[in-house]
């Protein structure tokens, strides 16, 4: 963007700021060397002095945020997050990875392992194997709690290759549910007493409405757990229980999830012929294309500024500017990859219920705490909305809320404090 003294500056309108400020306050410029405007203007009262009010309320948030669906795959979701703060943004992140709840293999009783695999770094593997079973189903284990059907999954699994046979492969179909509880007996000093197991399940998990339908078992059949060689053999017991990836990196229901930017870029003059061919073979993930516009005439237009990676190829080496990148301070692509324990997006929802109990806990008044639930339950009705809206489903209308009860709050510092809270 071309700079312009401030007495050449053309007057404007009440309320609307001139394009330098506009762009230092939505949009991170990315110049060669580092990146530009990084920082939010979270101040309510920056711009008060030409009309324009920066400050952020529920009514706003609610017309300006919306979801766009891009990808939806039993796995993995894409979505375009618009109209939200990076803070907001990344919370969502972070309870994704670390506090959503799922269920995984967290003790393992061996009762034979003649493999060359220790019985630590078996049950290590164990661990990182994703579980078909809902969290929401299955209780927390505490401390004084036992072993039952509402809180602890058990599989067993045992092989064994015979001598003189081929190398036996052990994969995870091969570990069994045992609806009824353990059948490893616990050692006792008394050889008279009645034998005990490590669970005391009441009645049998698949006599329950929720699991008589689905059987519990393993996400993925083809999980490689041991190979065994001729004469070796491997038994044991595992238990899974519900916990959350801040504890340990095996209850992360995500294999990863992330966000950028949005990306955007802006030619500042037009490049014909040989300039904009050079511009084109300069990025290497096609963002340009070439465009005829007749008379044997070719200029270089932006044709998939999403594909963007800010490599910045394109803006080195250059005596006089002709791209500008930027990025979009409140319109972020969200990636969620699934474990597979839930779909991608029942986590983001599961996320989003995190935070509002989050709030729950917060001591910012009950006006402000019915003001964020509200915020956060409209999140989900927007996501709910955008998958609905994706081109492969039918579209589904949205029943409108209506906020005129409400009290214009700072929603950007509200939930900055709850979130540290």
């Amino acid at each position: 963007m071309p700079k312009v003294s401030a007495v050449d500056m053309p007057d404007l309108p009440k309320g609307k700021l001139p394009e330098h400020l506009e762009v230092q306050r939505t949009r991170v410029v990315c110049k060669p060397d580092a990146p530009i405007h990084t920082e939010p203007i979270h101040y309510s009262g920056a711009f008060a002095s030409m009309g324009v009010d920066n400050g952020v309320t529920l009514e706003s948030f609610c017309k300006n945020f919306k979801i766009e669906v891009v990808e939806l795959t039993e796995d993995t979701m894409e979505f375009d997050m618009i109209g939200i703060d990076a803070s907001l943004a990344n919370a969502f992140r972070r309870i994704l990875i670390a506090e959503v709840p799922t269920m995984a293999i967290d003790k393992v009783y061996m009762v034979n392992n003649t493999t060359v695999i220790p019985d630590e770094v078996l049950a290590h593997r164990l661990g990182l194997i994703p579980l078909n079973a809902d969290p929401r189903l299955f209780e927390y284990l505490s401390e004084h709690d036992t072993l039952n059907e509402r809180n602890t999954i058990v599989f067993k699994l045992a092989a064994s290759c015979k001598k003189g046979s081929p190398r036996l492969t052990v994969k995870s179909d091969q570990l069994k549910w045992l609806p009824g509880g353990s059948e490893v007996p616990m050692e006792s000093t008394n050889p008279s007493a009645k034998p005990r197991t490590y669970t005391s399940f009441s009645c049998s998990q698949d006599s329950l409405p929720e699991f008589a339908n689905k059987p519990l078992g393993v996400q993925h059949q083809d999980v490689l757990i041991d190979k065994l060689g001729p004469g070796q053999a491997i038994e044991f017991e595992a238990h899974a229980l519900k916990g959350i990836g801040k504890v340990h990196a095996k209850w992360s229901p995500v294999a990863t999830t992330w966000y950028r930017m949005l990306p955007e870029i802006i030619l500042l003059k037009e490049l014909k012929g040989a300039d904009a061919e050079k511009l084109v073979k300069k990025c290497p993930v096609n963002v340009f294309d070439i465009e005829d516009v007749g008379k044997g005439d070719k200029k270089a237009v932006v044709a998939n500024p999403r594909a963007c990676t800010l490599c910045r190829e394109c803006i080195r080496g250059v005596n006089e500017p002709q791209v500008e990148l930027r990025r979009a301070k409140d319109h972020f692509i969200f990636k969620i990859e699934s474990t597979g324990a839930l779909p991608p997006e029942v986590l983001f929802t599961e996320a989003v219920k995190i935070l509002e109990d989050k709030c729950d806990r917060g001591e910012d008044g009950v006006q402000a705490l019915e003001s964020v639930h509200l915020l956060l339950n409209f999140i989900i009705k927007a996501v709910i909305f955008g998958i609905k809206r994706a081109p492969w489903l039918d579209p589904m209308s949205m029943e409108k809320e209506t906020f005129d009860d409400i009290n214009e709050i700072e929603l950007s510092s509200l939930l900055f404090k709850v979130w540290n809270n």
